[in-house]
């Protein structure tokens, strides 16, 4: 693993100085206020683009890679449904993301196969034909380079993409699950914490949302027992919208689920509830959390690239994982990812 992961980081040094690139900038550093780099480097497992242009947020997610000691980047198309009219998916970005094998993965199937699990949910058709079609194109997106399946979702706020719904034991995802272990690659899931049927949340509006929501942990748990060797990563661990993303729930989802992986994301300008920090310290309950799973969190800040204007998720993520002892950060920053993508 060690030595996986000094190839990867002598790769990007190299092809770094030949380009010229040795010190880069971000939509938020100035004289005044320079990006605090992590103290020891980092997979980026989860980031978006810009599907309108796909080169410009490869240009910049490579710049931003010695700023950040960042050593590799993977981006993720959105989870998204088919009346979305803005809908994408890995094909916008495989093109430019191939020239840089070292530096950059893709993940797909958010614009397409998650949107065929939103169209069988909404319609009840989950039959042979559209088991077939959903298989053909998950095979497709993994001989077109992509190197595992996300964004999915299972219980989506409405914002860039519209609010979705589907239980997460839903007979495609299963189907997801079992070609995932067959091809050794993880599927990255965004879904929302409902342990029991709930009201939305008062600071959600409904429409788009609905206005009750699903229990979904018991389905998650079914998922993860379905096949135990598709490896599940559940996005954005310390970015809750329901109040119930606590320590407490990860723990206990971790102790029962050895395949079971979650992204920390912290976004500065959406704080949410059960925010891991108080002020720029961590809370002893997140940091006794990561000390007792070191094997089972990476980086998935929700970073995009063209960075916004104004404070950054990966910075706000950073500050975090500063914090931690080495042998913990080398664990989250690339050991666990190394292990996750071994083969990509």
């Amino acid at each position: 693993m060690r030595s996986a992961f000094a190839g990867l980081r002598g790769l990007l040094i190299i092809g770094l100085a030949a380009t010229g690139i040795l010190a880069l900038s971000t939509a938020d550093q100035s004289e005044e206020n320079p990006p605090v780099r992590a103290l020891s480097p980092y997979i980026e497992a989860h980031s978006h683009f810009d599907e309108h242009d796909p080169e410009g947020s490869v240009r910049a997610a490579i710049r931003a890679l010695l700023v950040e000691n960042c050593v590799k980047i993977y981006f993720l198309s959105l989870p998204d449904t088919f009346d979305h009219p803005g809908r994408f998916d890995a094909e916008a970005i495989l093109p430019a993301a191939k020239e840089h094998p070292d530096k950059l993965g893709v993940l797909g199937g958010g614009g397409t196969l998650n949107a065929m699990i939103q169209e069988a949910e909404r319609t009840g058709d989950e039959g042979p034909e559209v088991q077939r079609k959903f298989r053909e194109r998950a095979e497709k997106l993994l001989s077109l380079g992509a190197v595992g399946f996300g964004e999915m979702t299972a219980e989506h706020f409405a914002g860039t993409t519209p609010y979705q719904y589907a239980p997460a034991d839903h007979p495609l995802f299963l189907m997801l699950a079992d070609i995932a272990a067959q091809h050794g690659v993880p599927i990255n899931l965004h879904m929302e914490a409902v342990p029991q049927t709930m009201s939305l949340p008062v600071a959600f509006k409904s429409p788009p949302n609905a206005a009750q929501l699903h229990a979904n942990i018991p389905a998650f748990e079914r998922l993860l027992e379905h096949n135990p060797r598709a490896k599940m990563i559940w996005a954005h661990a310390g970015s809750d919208g329901t109040g119930f993303r606590t320590p407490e729930l990860c723990r206990r989802l971790l102790q029962r689920h050895p395949n079971l992986y979650m992204e920390i994301k912290l976004d500065p300008a959406n704080v949410g509830q059960n925010f891991p920090m108080t002020g720029n310290r961590i809370k002893p309950d997140w940091f006794k959390l990561l000390q007792d799973f070191p094997d089972r969190f990476i980086i998935g800040s929700d970073q995009h690239y063209p960075e916004p204007k104004g404070p950054q998720r990966w910075q706000a993520v950073v500050t975090l994982f500063n914090q931690l002892p080495l042998d913990l950060r080398n664990k989250i920053g690339t050991e666990n990812a190394l292990r996750i993508y071994r083969s990509n």
